[in-house]
């Protein structure tokens, strides 16, 4: 069996750890060691942002033309590799091919904004905003940029943040997660076969060590996170101490309201897929079904049936429905979580933590796995309400009303993306403008937002002011520069001794 060892891409090639620390790289489908990868030390952080700080000057200096052709020729790569990265995700994360595939897919589109980049920096020009004196902006890159990204979207998540960040003339370095770091690598590969110069792209596999030096470094001028509320705040606290613009993703609790109009069939099938696609590994994971009226009568018998059947099979299988969980930890806090569900008096109607990996696939018995988990009668005091599982546990809570269920939501401290299924216009406008979450969908269970429009939630789900990608994200990897410039046929004569004003 083959144990591959994942180093460090720094300055435009592979490079070996100084640090002699690493961790095992796991196959979540089978429990086995497929691999190690290397866990960054100070020094080695320092020798990436040092390699990213060499390469900014003549990066930045490049013409946003030219940068963007380098863009076109990686989304050309991507294209043509993009199944490659798919396996990757599957062999380490877990996530069923076909998922993996979105992931890259939606990846790609991040890309292709990027690649746009031009017409997104372009500044604004007034003429004559003073006798003889003219007025514009620019937007500039700020240099060395950092991305510390999750376990759940090891190709996506990354896409949001370094695309734009170098098609803006910055510098990157990437930290991703060490539990599937294989993809980094392969996308370093495919940016310096682009033709990215040496140095703007780097990546330094670790963990929480790699993390501070990242935050505390001089040359560092910018953080981008996205992960759990508690490392979020975290890493913005830190960042923000130590002068950096911090972008910080945290956790989320999605809840998706069905109306007693909604059409029952669609809004199954949106639970089902939403809740345990990806095995709920993911921030915008319906992890809550509120079902107002008498929707719950209608909506929970085919809810037990669905979740009884789901094809949970290993991720390499075309028809899985749902793959393994991530690690063993995850595992045994997500369990912990249901168990403490039935102890708190929720009703367990469909109990995953009985399901036998040997029926997944051949090898699969010391995989790390368990069945899709639903839950009735949760309520707002209970932990598996407040607190994100992320994992495949839908729970469902009854309302009597509409105005309950906004209530419901707007009380809970998470506000990343939430869902309504209605046919009622106006009820979906009004949960529109009155609910105080971030990404809403209206008959769409999973609202993340195409990539020229960004993303992010409210509350607790997103520390710091600007959202990842589109606009904003080109807005936080730059900064405004405005220019006032006159000529000396237009200047008077004599010292000027109050604040410039039109004239």
């Amino acid at each position: 069996m083959s144990t591959a060892t994942i180093q460090h891409h720094i300055g435009g090639r592979t490079t070996a750890a100084t640090s002699t620390r690493s961790q095992n790289v796991y196959n979540p489908a089978t429990g086995a060691v497929s691999g190690q990868v290397a866990l960054a030390n100070l020094d080695d952080v320092g020798l990436a942002v040092a390699a990213a700080q060499r390469a900014f000057p003549a990066w930045a200096d490049t013409p946003p033309i030219r940068r963007a052709r380098v863009m076109f020729k990686f989304l050309e790569l991507l294209n043509a590799r993009k199944d490659d990265l798919a396996r990757m995700i599957t062999a380490e994360h877990g996530k069923v091919f076909t998922d993996a595939q979105g992931e890259v897919a939606r990846g790609i589109d991040i890309v292709e904004f990027a690649c746009g980049i031009p017409q997104l920096l372009k500044g604004d020009f007034t003429d004559q905003v003073s006798t003889g004196m003219d007025n514009w902006t620019l937007r500039q890159p700020l240099g060395v940029v950092a991305g510390i990204t999750p376990f759940n979207f090891p190709v996506m998540v990354p896409m949001w943040m370094f695309p734009v960040a170098i098609a803006a003339g910055n510098t990157f370095v990437l930290k991703p997660s060490p539990i599937d770091p294989s993809p980094s690598l392969f996308i370093a590969d495919l940016l310096e076969q682009a033709g990215l110069p040496d140095g703007v792209f780097n990546v330094v596999q670790g963990d929480k060590e790699a993390v501070d030096a990242l935050l505390v470094h001089p040359d560092v001028k910018a953080v981008s996170f996205v992960g759990s509320t508690p490392i979020a705040n975290y890493i913005y606290e830190t960042g923000a101490h130590h002068g950096k613009r911090v972008q910080a993703l945290g956790g989320a609790k999605h809840h998706m309201v069905v109306m007693p109009d909604a059409d029952i069939e669609q809004s199954v099938d949106a639970l089902i897929g939403a809740a345990y696609g990806s095995a709920g590994e993911r921030c915008m994971a319906i992890s809550v079904a509120v079902l107002v009226g008498d929707a719950a009568d209608k909506v929970i018998p085919a809810l037990i049936d669905r979740t009884k059947a789901l094809k949970v099979l290993n991720g390499t299988n075309l028809a899985a429905e749902m793959g393994p969980i991530v690690t063993s930890i995850a595992h045994q806090r997500i369990t912990g979580y249901i168990e403490q569900g039935v102890k708190e008096g929720a009703k367990l109607l469909v109990d995953g933590r009985g399901f036998d990996g040997a029926k997944a696939g051949e090898g699969c018995a010391n995989g790390f796995w368990l069945g899709g988990t639903l839950f009735d009668h949760v309520t707002p005091d209970m932990r598996i309400y407040k607190e994100e599982i992320f994992g495949p546990v839908l729970g469902c809570v009854r309302v009597p009303d509409f105005a309950t269920a906004v209530q419901l939501i707007n009380d809970h401290e998470f506000g990343n993306g939430v869902s309504c299924f209605t046919r009622d216009g106006n009820v979906a406008r009004e949960f529109a403008r009155r609910i105080q979450v971030g990404m809403v969908g209206i008959n769409v269970p999973i609202p993340v937002p195409m990539a020229w429009h960004g993303f992010g939630g409210w509350k607790k789900s997103l520390f710091g002011d600007m959202h990842a990608y589109g606009e904003e994200g080109v807005r936080f990897y730059t900064k405004q520069k405005s220019v006032m410039q006159r000529w000396p046929e237009s200047i008077g004569k004599g010292a000027e001794f109050v604040m410039p004003t039109a004239k």
